[in-house]
């Protein structure tokens, strides 16, 4: 089973902190990632000429991205109705291909947690 790395464990790792479990599942080869998390991560470190890291990022194993935007507005529609304000297209986009995936997501961010309220998404802890 692979699990999806989001953006916000990729950065605290690049800073130097709670790298642990993740580098245990990069020790693993456990670990996932998406198009939408390479387009968050990625330009930043080219603009620092983080050419080592964007090579590190580019060897792991890319879960194809299928965005049914159907799924994407009820998620949004169910979150807005249960008071849940403020989860960006990309946290969506993230979660629905986990959920696609059958990928627990490992994340530092509050919105999966919310959006889990909504959604069967599993979270990796």
């Amino acid at each position: 089973m692979r699990i999806l790395v989001d953006t916000s464990v990729w950065i605290n790792w690049f800073r130097g902190k709670g790298g642990e479990a993740l580098d245990e599942l990069i020790d693993n080869n456990l670990l996932a990632i998406n198009d939408v998390i390479l387009a968050e991560l990625t330009p930043a470190l080219r603009i620092r000429k983080e050419q080592r890291l964007v090579a590190l990022l580019e060897t792991v194993t890319r879960l194809p991205l299928q965005v049914d935007w159907a799924d994407i507005i009820d998620m949004q529609t169910q979150c807005l109705a249960g008071g849940i304000n403020g989860i960006g297209i990309p946290d969506l986009m993230i979660a629905q291909n986990a959920l696609q995936s059958g990928c627990p997501v490992y994340t530092e961010d509050k919105h999966f947690r919310w959006i889990g309220q909504v959604a069967p998404l599993r979270l990796y802890a």
